[in-house]
């Protein structure tokens, strides 16, 4: 059963604890792929100085400020897309990026698209998850609530550990803020 928007219009750093053990879902024309997440981070807006929102509203954060469950697609390094999903309070531009997933269904579909055969690297970082799931900008704005390409599904509640954001060391305080979010005991997460 597909997540419903209110489940995203609740507080970020909720939303990104309960989205671990949920599974994001693909449906393309090569198939359907799907993975349960089991890495997240939290992105505050104006509280967050990691925040792409941070204290400015720019035409690459737009979606941020609307309706909560679509999705924020950025490209990181010139070559690297990252699922970002929107959600808190409405007008707040806070978003969720995913950080990775542990690989359930279409695996021979994303070992193609990644180009290994290695199943705990196969997603296990947020470039590699959107190559694996053919996620690019096309899906920048895309309503995960109500689109059929790009969604999430309810799975099972999993137990998570809380620890500081990966590679932003650039934003002072907030780079020791406990909001990234991984699946306790999984070999999939990022590294």
């Amino acid at each position: 059963m597909r997540i419903e928007r209110a489940f995203f219009e609740r507080d970020t750093l909720t939303v990104a604890r309960d989205l671990i053990g949920q599974v994001l879902v693909r449906n393309s024309p090569e198939g359907i792929t799907k993975g349960i997440i089991v890495e997240t981070e939290a992105y505050m807006g104006d509280k967050d100085a990691a925040a792409h929102s941070y204290k400015r509203k720019t035409d690459r954060v737009r979606v941020q400020f609307g309706p909560k469950g679509v999705a924020y697609i950025y490209l990181i390094y010139g070559m690297y897309h990252c699922l970002n999903i929107t959600s808190g309070a409405e007008g707040l531009p806070e978003v969720i990026l995913i950080r990775a997933i542990e690989p359930v269904d279409g695996i021979e579909i994303m070992k193609s698209r990644r180009k290994t055969d290695k199943l705990k690297n196969l997603c296990s970082g947020p470039g590699k998850l959107c190559r694996a799931m053919d996620i690019d900008m096309n899906y920048y704005g895309a309503d995960l609530c109500k689109g059929n390409e790009l969604y999430i599904e309810y799975g099972e509640k999993a137990e998570w550990e809380a620890s500081k954001r990966i590679n932003i060391d650039y934003a002072g305080e907030a780079a020791d803020y406990l909001w990234r979010f991984t699946k306790k005991g999984s070999p999939f997460v990022s590294k």
